[in-house]
């Protein structure tokens, strides 16, 4: 007989497989199995769905990272990694260390380009004060909050309140020769100096003329303002008198312009609004110099008659003229102070031949 199993021959009174261990005679667990296939018989094909992603199964988004120690998968196939870009790997470039265009080592590099910062609420805070703009455009008035301690310097006469605590001092700043550049550029000999002693305090400062306040956040900038222009500003800022060039003289818009430079809050006034211009790199624009206020010491200019000859410029009514050339920014009033001096100038009391006073309205 043979063995269910294995089907080694064993002899009949055997009760176990020699070659396998099976129990005679027991039924096999593995007989009803079909025998394995031949050498070479094809394998069945898979079943439907087989190797395919179950469903709701979700890949990963592209640029997953993977999870710590799973190594990064292979490129595509076909996939080339872009070309450095031009001097890659070949040191800095051809203008690394060099000084940049109008650069002079000894004196700061005054930010040219950076534009008029003027925050759209009107209200801001600097070194050791806060400032808020109210009631523009036409009667604006600056408040300006002092911490301990902390000063302000204003135009002397542009203060129209303040703290009982605020120490009010005017100083002539730059001694004499100072004084007298800023007396013939229109402005007073001296400069007032707000300081808040023992606690907050509060100063307000308002033009002498109806109008606009801007509040300029000066970045290590500098700026040229019309003399009738200028508020207040930090204590911080160099405000210097320049010459405005003798066009300017005889244009009867003032000798001298000033020039501000540093950083922290600088107030400036406008007759009427305020209108910002700002000039493309070439552009140029003119500007007639009884409507400037302020605009970037970066920005070039030059002064010139507003027509061909001096008889049309003065019949034209606009006599001098100041052209820009961009890029910058120019901060620009809508009304023009000695244009409406002249407009009012008939309704001013007159002195009569014979002493007596009255109104001349004009023919």
């Amino acid at each position: 007989m043979n063995c269910q199993r294995c089907g080694a021959e064993v002899t009949p009174e055997t009760k176990f497989c020699t070659s396998c261990g099976n129990a005679m005679g027991a039924p096999d667990a593995q007989a009803n199995y079909p025998p394995p296939p031949p050498p070479g018989y094809p394998q069945a094909p898979p079943p439907p769905g087989y190797g395919q992603a179950p469903p709701g199964y979700q890949q990963a988004p592209p640029g997953y990272p993977p999870p710590p120690g799973y190594p990064p998968p292979p490129p595509p196939p076909g996939y080339q990694q872009a070309p450095p870009p031009p001097g890659y790997g070949q040191g800095p470039p051809p203008s690394y260390g060099q000084s940049m265009p109008n650069y002079n080592p000894g004196q700061p590099n005054y930010g040219a380009g950076q534009g008029i910062h003027i925050d759209a609420d009107g209200r801001g805070a600097g070194r050791g004060y806060n400032y808020e703009i109210l009631h523009q455009p036409a009667f604006s008035l600056a408040v300006v909050q002092l911490q301990p301690e902390q000063s302000i310097q204003a135009e002397a006469g542009a203060m129209v309140s303040m703290s009982a605590n605020v120490e009010l001092q005017s100083q002539m700043k730059g001694g004499l020769m100072g004084a007298l550049k800023r007396a013939v550029g229109g402005e007073s000999a001296f400069v007032s100096t707000f300081t808040a002693r023992g606690g907050p305090g509060e100063v307000t400062f308002a033009p002498g003329s109806p109008g606009d306040i801007a509040a300029i956040e000066m970045n290590n900038q500098m700026f040229f303002v019309q003399a009738s222009s200028y508020l207040a500003g930090d204590g911080s800022l160099v405000v210097d008198t320049k010459w405005g060039g003798a066009k300017s003289f005889f244009g009867g818009e003032g000798l001298f312009v000033l020039q501000v430079r540093g950083t922290g809050l600088l107030l400036v006034s406008s007759f009427g609004a305020i209108h910002r211009k700002m000039l493309q790199p070439g552009e140029r624009y003119v500007v007639d110099t009884g409507h400037l206020v302020a605009w970037e010491g970066s920005t070039q200019y030059t002064l010139r008659k507003a027509a061909a000859g001096w008889f049309r410029s003065m019949v034209s009514g606009e006599g001098i003229v100041a052209e820009f050339m961009g890029p910058g920014e120019l901060l620009i009033q809508t009304r023009n102070l000695a244009a409406f001096a002249g407009l009012m100038k008939p309704f001013f009391p007159t002195q009569s031949s014979g002493g007596g006073g009255g109104f001349s309205f004009g023919s």
